[in-house]
């Protein structure tokens, strides 16, 4: 466990690239979106996404859809308030902390 809480993000630290992109995704879509969609539409890890959600970063939610044929189950991914914060907060670390412009 202590290994897992070592890889987690925390809103003073910088995301990692596949991180903010997943949040960014998440943020973009109001409703959520399925993990598998994720996993394999997007490329993402899912040990990273499972990571973002015992941060408090991102939400799982487990939904039954029926579309035709027998019930399936769904998980639904949401970014949380803390992602939003952490997102914001990671924009503003990088914007501070990028040189100035010489002119």
């Amino acid at each position: 466990m202590r290994a897992l809480q070592s890889r987690l993000p925390r809103a003073r630290h910088l995301l990692r690239g596949e991180q903010r992109r997943a949040l960014e995704l998440l943020g973009s879509i109001p409703h959520g979106v399925a993990e598998d969609l994720l996993v394999l539409a997007h490329g993402f890890d899912s040990d990273m996404i499972a990571g973002l959600v015992q941060a408090g970063l991102a939400a799982a939610r487990r939904e039954i859809v029926e579309a035709g044929g027998p019930p399936i189950e769904v998980v639904r991914m949401t970014i949380t308030d803390d992602g939003r914060r952490t997102l914001e907060g990671n924009r503003a670390q990088t914007v501070s902390t990028s040189p100035p412009v010489l002119r």
